[in-house]
């Protein structure tokens, strides 16, 4: 039986996968690189396939999946970002699609193109860069 914590951590990381999804297909054609990337992120999430598959063929919805603290939403932003590269095309529906969601993780529309930048062909900081820009994000960017 799932304890209520757990239940509520997987919801989270279904959910997570989900705005990934939803982004992935947001310009009308899910790429293969694109799934290979929700893949990778689900399985980082300790998702079985049959599961990643699911999540797959759920029909996208405008239901928003929102993650509650900073870093949980940094988290989002940071595989938003590797999604947008996943297939080497930046698309403006999906730079839309971000500005939608910054907007509802009460960030200014002014992030996106900040991390576009930050994560340019395929670029992925980590470690104490990706602290750091978490502090900065929060500094430059959240609405008050």
């Amino acid at each position: 039986m799932i304890g209520f914590f757990e239940h509520q951590y997987l919801s989270y990381k279904k959910s997570h996968l989900r705005n990934l999804i939803a982004l992935a297909k947001s310009d009308g054609h899910f790429h293969a690189d694109e799934e290979v990337m929700i893949y990778k992120v689900g399985e980082k999430y300790g998702l079985k396939d049959r599961q990643i598959a699911s999540l797959i063929n759920e029909p996208v919805t405008e239901e928003w999946h929102l993650p509650d603290t900073h870093d949980q939403k940094m988290e989002q932003l940071y595989d938003l970002m590797q999604m947008v590269y996943a297939d080497g095309v930046v698309n403006d529906s999906e730079i839309l699609f971000c500005e939608e969601i910054v907007e509802k993780l009460d960030f200014s529309t002014k992030i996106v193109p900040w991390l576009l930048t930050l994560f340019d062909k395929g670029y992925r900081p980590m470690g104490e860069e990706w602290t750091a820009t978490k502090v900065e994000a929060l500094s430059k960017f959240v609405k008050n």
